[in-house]
């Protein structure tokens, strides 16, 4: 059996199987031999002699026989999980999923705020009650929003929003690069950012400079009309300081797709406050996220030969 050029270690991303992800693959890389490792024995078999990897995750142990391994890509975003320093050691590149999840967060985002401007929560509150009620709504069109967090997501997101004649501010560690937004500034910055914006919507990872960004003082700064979207991690915001906001009327309302704790407990205030929409870390789902995958890792592949600079390289 001829090396394979690629290895699909195990995994399943939201309920989608890595047996999928091997078959996109072989079809966008005819040329290529792709592997499909189904037990640990075999991921450590196909390391040994792989070219390229692919998967959540690698163990250490498995790496230091990896001898002709060049490339992890991870399937994540997020990479801090990895054991960084056993890659460097044996010289393996690792990139990440920037991007794949910027198209299916930005319309949950797009959504979620459309659902709170024409009050879409409160509908089916009246729905389960059978009660025929005209209540008053709001638009997006026009209106100005903080996105906090200009990465691939953040900026898909103001791509998405272009449409609604939106003004837009961006919060961002480094706000000389600039970036889509009408506006761009710095975390040291985020009272500015939010006083104004009917919509405040969190696409940042989480930092130091980011954990509990959104705290009670931040919230005070915030319109009493104001939405909060949060797409990022749900420490970015002080939850005990929300509730408070929400019950105190302090801002209009929240979408929520992380939350800390999360899972969120089933006793927990958050889920008592009728102007909140709650979803289980579930922006991300999309069936396209392993083509998505593919066209990076195709790209990377060809790259990889000519011994050009890497997509989405994290270390």
């Amino acid at each position: 059996m001829a090396d394979p050029d690629v290895v699909v270690l195990r995994q399943k991303i939201h309920g989608i199987e890595g047996s999928d992800y091997a078959e996109i693959l072989r079809e966008r890389l005819p040329d290529r031999e792709i592997a499909l490792a189904r037990t640990p024995a075999e991921e450590r078999e196909y390391l040994s002699r792989a070219r390229v990897a692919t998967g959540p995750t690698a163990d250490g142990e498995d790496l230091a026989a990896a001898e002709n391994l060049e490339l992890f890509a991870c399937v994540y975003a997020g990479t801090g999980h990895l054991p960084r320093e056993a890659f460097e050691e044996h010289g393996i590149a690792v990139t990440n999923a920037s991007g794949v999840h910027g198209p299916n967060i930005a319309e949950y985002v797009v959504g979620a705020m459309i659902g709170h401007a024409r009050g879409f929560h409160r509908a089916q509150r009246q729905k389960r009650r059978r009660e025929w009620r005209s209540y008053p709504t709001t638009e997006v069109y026009g209106s100005r929003v903080a996105v906090v967090g200009l990465g691939a997501i953040g900026e898909t997101i103001v791509d998405r929003l272009s449409a609604f004649d939106v003004e837009t501010v961006g919060v961002r560690y480094t706000p000389e690069k600039g970036g889509p937004t009408d506006e761009v500034v710095g975390f040291d910055r985020i009272h500015e950012a939010v006083a104004d914006a009917e919509y405040v919507v969190l696409a940042c990872p989480l930092s130091d400079a980011t954990e509990g960004l959104i705290d009670g003082d931040v919230l005070r700064t915030m319109r009493s009309d104001a939405v909060l979207v949060n797409i990022a991690r749900g420490r970015v915001v002080d939850t005990d300081a929300l509730v408070a906001a929400l019950r105190n009327n302090r801002i209009r309302g929240a979408a929520l797709d992380v939350t800390d704790p999360e899972p969120l407990p089933e006793d927990h205030p958050l889920w008592g406050v009728s102007d909140v929409t709650i979803t289980p870390h579930n922006a991300g789902h999309t069936p396209a996220y392993f083509d998505r995958l593919a066209d990076v890792l195709a790209g990377n592949l060809d790259r990889l030969d000519a011994g050009e600079e890497l997509r989405n390289r994290v270390f």
